[in-house]
């Protein structure tokens, strides 16, 4: 069988990827009476005279919600609520395989921001945070931020903020590689959607000297007509030269290459156009802006990719456990840059030093010390910057 017939046998048999386990014995009248009524009862009336106990009688401490509305799903596309269930159920399974994290997939049946803010602040009181996953833009930003507004819990859209955590911390290793500083370098990013912009706005976070966008309509830059709110935002915060054009315009000179966009955009005469030493993240998938192997024939010294069969595989599995992880342990009200920020160094701090090199600038996914520290630095960036609340 290949992989497709393998996965499709395999969902059949397990029909579906979790399961809810009882975690108090029912076997008998006495159990019940203290699980069920009437000694259910008496939690009930404390959380009713302070809300805030639910967090110790009941699982909300550890609960999260995958919430979806199938409108970017992987590489899929528009697919649907009831067709991305399977891809629901595997990101909470990565949730409690890697940080132990109980997650719940609910794929919503709208495409309608109102009824899909709605809809999960509604619903909010139930958990410890909210993962948005795979809601096209520009919907997702507007999202976002409408629920943050309205919720006292972590609300994190994982394809844009997963990404961002994980493309920081390959950056930090890769600079090392590369023997220069992030207010040295200069960064051409090709995309402009969820991913691209919230990697930006935590590229400026990280101290980058320089970062320049481009999407499908040519490089972004401030007094460009036809932007979007998302677009009109990063051409305030980035090109401060507003440089016109297209990819190959920013690319000349520039040290690293960021691609969250499409496949096969970057040639290696625009590799060989980049600074001396360039660094090169083509994370389109399944097929990168340009493949490894050319990248790196064309001067590329550290290239990196979404896929998991090249050296440094940026996935995002490096973060979402372990920052819900720690912001859970610490009941925080969101997740802000700092504890972004915090991720990605723990993350890159996996690597020993003397093991960084060109094809090892982050830890595999299954190296257990991950999650943990993640976890550790994201709870302790909550508290210094005042949104944990325990």
């Amino acid at each position: 069988m290949n992989l497709q017939e393998q996965a499709l046998l395999l969902h059949e048999q397990w029909r579906g990827k979790i399961e809810i386990i009882a975690r108090c014995p029912v076997e008998n009248a006495s159990d019940m009476t203290i699980a069920y009524t009437p000694g259910v009862a008496q939690p009930c009336l404390e959380i009713e005279k302070s809300p805030e106990l639910i967090y110790k009688y009941t699982r909300r401490w550890n609960m999260v919600a995958v919430i979806t509305d199938g409108t970017a799903v992987l590489g899929l596309g528009d697919i649907g609520p009831e067709a991305a269930m399977p891809v629901m159920e595997g990101k909470c399974v990565l949730f409690k395989s890697f940080a132990g994290v109980d997650a719940f997939p609910l794929c919503i049946r709208s495409k309608n921001v109102d009824e899909i803010v709605r809809t999960i602040e509604l619903i909010s009181g139930s958990f410890g945070g909210i993962n948005l996953e795979d809601i096209s833009a520009p919907r997702c930003f507007e999202i976002e931020q409408r629920l943050k507004a309205v919720c006292d819990i972590p609300i994190f859209h994982d394809d844009q903020h997963g990404t961002a955590v994980v493309v920081i911390a390959a950056l930090t290793n890769a600079l090392k590689v590369v023997g220069k500083k992030p207010s040295q370098v200069k960064i051409a990013i090709s995309g402009a959607g969820a991913a691209a912009t919230s990697v930006a706005r935590l590229l400026l976070r990280f101290g980058v000297g320089q970062i320049c966008m481009c999407d499908i309509e040519g490089v972004i830059y401030e007094g460009k007509p036809n932007l979007d709110p998302a677009r009109q935002e990063m051409s305030r915060l980035t090109n401060p030269d507003k440089i016109e054009g297209t990819l190959a315009d920013i690319i000349k000179g520039a040290d690293v290459f960021i691609g969250l966009s499409a496949s096969n955009l970057v040639s290696q005469e625009m590799i060989k156009s980049m600074a001396p030493r360039p660094v090169v993240f083509a994370m389109a998938n399944p097929v990168p802006e340009i493949m490894p192997d050319k990248a790196i024939a064309a001067g590329a010294v550290v290239v990196g990719t979404g896929r998991s069969d090249y050296p440094n595989q940026i996935n995002n599995v490096l973060a979402f456990p372990g920052i819900f992880r720690g912001a859970l342990d610490v009941r925080a009200s969101e997740i802000n840059e700092q504890m972004k920020l915090a991720a990605s160094y723990a993350i890159a701090s996996v690597v020993d030093e003397d093991q960084i090199n060109s094809e090892f600038i982050l830890p595999p996914a299954f190296d257990p010390a991950i999650g943990k520290a993640v976890a550790v630095a994201v709870a302790a960036a909550a508290r210094t910057s005042g949104v944990s609340r325990i």
